[in-house]
């Protein structure tokens, strides 16, 4: 179990000492809302729609709780959440998310390149590039399985998240990195 899984049952075990819902949910807040706004975030969803998102996300948290739903794990509760409002926003919007274009090679420039010739870090450049163009192409279940594998999840865990079985996520993750590794060996 690692550290966030141990805060976050920590966080629910506040329910059955009586801490008041709002404190709990303040408290799951204060924890968890940066991992989920960048989780939306590297989905492409723009900074201002992913803060509404994340809010609304602590919302249906606290409606949640003050129905007696019992949630046995946080952390995957709030990236299903998370994902299934993204979802709906684009489903409705019908738009594509994705980086601009400027924040894709401010993240890529970020980047050290410990290559000193020039040529070979343009080379690497273009492949970083065709990395992040061949995610931005990937469906967004696709793009959420990965995300939430780099969260730490485990398939099974993002099986609750997406409501879908092991071995469904098991496949989208292999295919997103076989389409991702394609791109990188050229």
């Amino acid at each position: 179990m690692d550290a966030h899984t141990r805060q976050s049952e920590a966080l629910l075990a506040g329910l059955v000492t009586h801490e008041s819902l709002h404190d709990v949910v303040c408290r799951a807040y204060e924890a968890e809302r940066m991992s989920v706004y960048r989780y939306l975030a590297s989905l492409g969803v723009e900074p201002e729609s992913a803060k509404d998102i994340t809010q609304d996300v602590f919302l249906k948290l606290y409606l949640a709780l003050r129905r007696g739903e019992e949630i046995r794990m946080l952390r995957p509760w709030l990236f299903r959440v998370a994902s299934h409002l993204f979802l709906n926003v684009r489903r409705s919007e019908s738009t594509v998310f994705h980086l601009r274009g400027d924040e894709a090679d401010r993240a890529i420039d970020a980047v050290p390149d410990a290559r000193p010739s020039t040529d070979e870090a343009l080379i690497r450049r273009q492949r970083l590039l065709g990395v992040a163009s061949a995610i931005r192409a990937l469906s967004p279940q696709q793009r959420i399985c990965l995300r939430l594998r780099a969260e730490g999840l485990r398939y099974r865990e993002i099986a609750e998240v997406l409501g879908v079985s092991a071995g469904t996520v098991s496949e989208f993750v292999r295919r997103a990195l076989a389409r991702v590794k394609k791109v990188i060996d050229g």
